[in-house]
């Protein structure tokens, strides 16, 4: 064994994960006068939320993975002293239709105006569509308003939120299909499709699961700070972990990058141990009083010498795709394209088309109308493109709906057939196709990278490229659960006490939020 290459042979904690969720852990910890160590299996921290030049020759740092922050507290950024810029876009969203043949579209502007309410009378043909809507995320409001203040605190009980938030609005999100409340509330397939998607971000499920994988998702879309708002990080992702990396070193924890974890042990009667793999081949390890699991539940289960069930692993559902620009192309509604992609503009995304993709997917087939959405971050962060030509932009796609079953049998031909439905579904709203806007990279090809799950699996050891670690939980205790120890009473616990949870799989981990890392460092301290 060779010698363990920190300062110390133990430490009060021991992260497995340099992900976001590991260094608010660990800065947490460490700002308390714990000793921490962070091992990271690449050469540098961040997991999915990170930066990168990806196309050669070029200087644009994309968000390659993760690309929006919502969940994530201001509190929280306040506690670390985060020196991030979260940035609102100007547009919530834009959704280009055809209706007969005529080009149309249904413009949400971030603070509703009457640019709003005309868009919906143009497309709809009546006040009460809009009105609907109105009255409908009012009242999610509501139930964002109660329960993202409690993301900072030990779990809420199921029964104490449900008594807070108004019972109809409790059905419709949290005890029946979400497709029940949209069908029931509104009548329009756009208005319909473009309230849903929020519920399929990563999530493979009908908008009737009887699970409410679909709900559960949706929550967490809408919940962020008690707005739902999604922002864009100046700097790109990578600036949020950048300033988590640097408020969990000047607090005294201590990273190592290109350590790969293999192993951990615990103790049954207190503490453990955690064995990695230097980028040199030397295997090492380190003791712990506790060990916090910034990988998928998953993982965790093969690193402490169990054997997971096959058919218990994770199944992501995501396309992702990232482009550079020369032009932003122009639409056939007429719509300005600084407008139409400054939010989030929908695509192939009805309700009935959803359905249908789902239905596709169900069986097998990469959906014949493929659902997906168009980020255009550089309209509202320019800081990311540096010194390229005037008029070039980053263009990012997120694609519903494409489990990762869909890419085992032919990856790369069913990955090149996915790009080009997502590609098509963007080009029949277009005047000019898209890939006559796209950028050259300094190899001469073009500037377009696309990842599936099994390509999120490879390079981020998320267990089948599942961007949440797992399905979501709610962010409540459910009824009858124990509650008897700090990391049950913050969602952290694992079947070790010496291990729990700090990342997306934890109860209230999912998304860019830091709340896992949070909670396990709330949890180790109430254990003191």
């Amino acid at each position: 064994m060779a010698a363990h290459p920190g300062t110390r042979p133990t430490y009060d904690v021991v992260v497995v994960g340099g992900g976001h969720n590991g260094l608010v852990s660990a800065a947490y910890l460490a700002r308390a006068g714990l000793s921490v160590l962070v091992l990271e299996r690449l050469g540098h921290t961040g997991g999915a939320a990170v930066s990168a030049t990806a196309f050669p020759g070029l200087p644009t740092r994309l968000s390659r993975y993760s690309y929006l922050v919502s969940v994530m507290p201001e509190q929280l950024m306040a506690d670390l002293r985060l020196d991030v810029t979260l940035s609102s876009r100007r547009t919530a969203s834009y959704t280009p239709t055809l209706r007969d043949g005529k080009p149309g579209g249904l413009l949400v502007e971030r603070h509703e105006r009457d640019a709003t309410r005309h868009s919906f009378l143009e497309l709809t043909g009546a006040e009460t569509e809009y009105d609907a809507w109105r009255e409908f995320y009012a009242d999610v409001a509501e139930m964002a308003r109660v329960v993202a203040p409690t993301l900072l605190q030990p779990l809420p009980t199921e029964r104490e939120l449900r008594e807070r938030v108004d019972p109809g609005t409790w059905r419709d999100l949290v005890t029946r299909p979400l497709g029940e409340a949209v069908e029931r509330r509104f009548t329009d397939d756009t208005v319909r499709g473009v309230v849903a998607t929020d519920a399929l971000i990563g999530t493979f499920a009908s908008l009737h699961d009887p699970s409410l994988v679909q709900n559960r998702c949706f929550l967490y879309h809408l919940i962020g700070n008690g707005t739902g708002e999604w922002r864009v990080p100046v700097g790109g992702m990578g600036s949020v972990t950048g300033a988590l990396e640097r408020a969990a070193v000047s607090a005294g924890a201590e990273i190592l990058t290109g350590a790969g974890v293999s192993a951990v042990r615990a103790d049954e009667h207190g503490g453990g141990e955690v064995t990695w793999t230097s980028d040199d081949g030397a295997s090492h390890s380190v003791g712990a009083r506790f060990v916090l699991a910034n990988v998928a539940p998953w993982v965790l289960q093969i690193l402490l010498g169990e054997q997971p069930e096959p058919d218990t692993k994770p199944e992501g559902s995501q396309l992702k795709i990232n482009f550079l620009l020369d032009r932003l192309p122009r639409l056939r509604s007429g719509v300005d394209p600084a407008v139409a992609f400054a939010g989030t503009l929908h695509l192939g995304e009805d309700y009935s088309q959803l359905e249908a993709a789902y239905a596709d997917a169900a069986a097998g087939r990469v959906p014949s109308v493929m659902p997906g959405e168009v980020y255009c971050h550089s309209l509202t962060d320019p800081s990311i493109l540096g010194d390229v030509p005037s008029g070039t932009h980053t263009l990012t796609y997120f694609g519903l709906l494409t489990p990762a079953s869909l890419f085992e049998a032919d990856p790369e031909g069913a990955k090149a057939l996915a790009v080009e439905r997502a590609i098509a579904s963007l080009d029949q709203h277009l005047v000019e196709p898209l890939m006559s806007c796209v950028a050259r990279d300094g190899n001469g090809d073009p500037c377009l990278e696309a990842k599936v799950p099994q390509d999120v699996e490879r390079d981020l050891a998320m267990p089948g490229g599942h961007i949440f670690h797992g399905d979501l939980d709610w962010p409540w205790a459910p009824a009858r659960a124990r509650l008897d120890t700090p990391a049950q009473q913050w969602g952290v616990q694992t079947n070790r006490d010496a291990v729990l949870l700090c990342g997306s799989g934890s109860r209230r981990g999912g998304a860019v939020s830091g709340l896992g890392g949070h909670h396990a460092a709330q949890a180790i301290l109430a254990m003191r």
